[in-house]
């Protein structure tokens, strides 16, 4: 059943919460985050998954958990509090802790592809997900590149998404994502760079900028030193910015990758726009792993995940960091709030 709108000034968005890799921290950390009360004020709580498996998750993480629990198709109300979708797809004890397994990667497939149906229905205003292992998802859906492609696949989706991370109020954009490196220069083009730059434009109005300062990074050591050390930036990147300065975009550069993200930390930009996965990664990460979002962007609907992997070697022991899953999640709130609908909607253009 369609969720039914409800008062700007009283609703809270409902959250589709899809748990990950069983064999992780993820259950601890869906436990815990359902322990929190912040995020209870800020969202209505749908969880996706077994209760048998987000028991033991609660057990490790030594929290209550205080959750309504249906079956598959039942009615779901979680104004009052969080509600757990059962689908009774997975024993504990046929989880083996720390290994990707097809077992695994079948629970999360499921229950990803359930929170994402949930969200096309109208059912749930965001999805979030606890971390999934990407070879563990392949075990049961072969063309699982990646989390944009499985969303599209599933909601018939054809528009163009990218993946954004996020440290509090610093964004990092790129223009290719996962690709060989020996592919990029030939990847990069002014209207790939232009499309990228609108792109992070309007998510990042959705999420509450009002006039985003994006730093576009260069390609080359010392963004090519003139023309010494590569010309993409002459004949590609400083062209693209050029042009998306003129469409109204307020961006700048290109500037040496090395040194873009220590003004952006120093609150000189919003948002960093890098030409390769690793180049705003490794940024990111160092930064701050414990803390860091990812937030699948273009689609209908935000989604959101911690930037962190399924840290397998500290599963079960009740010590997983909330830190990036509580931020993924209030994140997923704060844009699919009903006064941020107009620019998320924008946002999926």
């Amino acid at each position: 059943m369609a969720r039914q709108p409800q008062s700007a000034a009283t609703s809270r968005p409902t959250i589709a919460l899809a748990m990950g890799d069983p064999a992780g921290v993820s259950p601890e950390l869906t436990a815990k985050l359902l322990a929190l009360d912040e995020v209870r004020a800020a969202a209505k709580l749908v969880v996706i998954g077994d209760r048998r498996v987000l028991e033991e998750g609660a057990r490790v993480a030594n929290v209550t958990l205080d959750i309504d629990v249906v079956g598959k198709g039942a009615q779901v109300d979680a104004s009052a509090r969080p509600v757990l979708v059962d689908l009774g797809h997975l024993d504990p004890a046929d989880v083996k802790r720390g290994e990707a397994t097809a077992v695994g990667g079948a629970f999360a497939t499921t229950n990803f592809r359930h929170a994402l149906l949930m969200a096309k229905a109208g059912e749930a205003d965001a999805v979030c997900f606890t971390p999934f292992n990407k070879q563990a998802m392949r075990y049961v859906y072969a063309g699982y590149d990646d989390e944009i492609r499985f969303v599209s696949d599933v909601i018939g989706f054809e528009g163009a998404a990218r993946e954004f991370n996020i440290l509090e109020g610093l964004w990092n954009a790129r223009v290719t994502s996962h690709i060989p490196l020996k592919e990029v220069a030939d990847s990069l083009t002014p209207e790939a760079i232009v499309a990228e730059l609108a792109l992070t434009d309007r998510c990042l109005r959705a999420a509450g900028f009002a006039n985003p300062r994006i730093a576009v990074a260069g390609l080359n050591p010392h963004a090519g030193d003139g023309g010494n050390f590569g010309r993409e930036e002459i004949d590609v990147i400083e062209p693209a910015v050029k042009m998306a300065v003129a469409k109204g975009f307020n961006a700048s550069g290109p500037y040496p990758a090395d040194t873009v993200f220590l003004r952006a930390k120093g609150g000189a930009f919003d948002a960093v726009l890098t030409m390769y996965h690793d180049q705003g990664q490794i940024a990111m990460k160092l930064m701050g792993f414990d803390r860091g979002v990812t937030m699948l962007g273009g689609f209908p609907f935000p989604i959101c995940t911690p930037a962190h992997g399924t840290a397998y070697d500290i599963a079960g022991r009740g010590i997983a960091n909330i830190g990036a899953s509580r931020a993924a999640l209030l994140l997923a709130a704060r844009m699919a709030s009903p006064a941020a609908e107009p620019a998320q909607r924008l946002a999926a253009g």
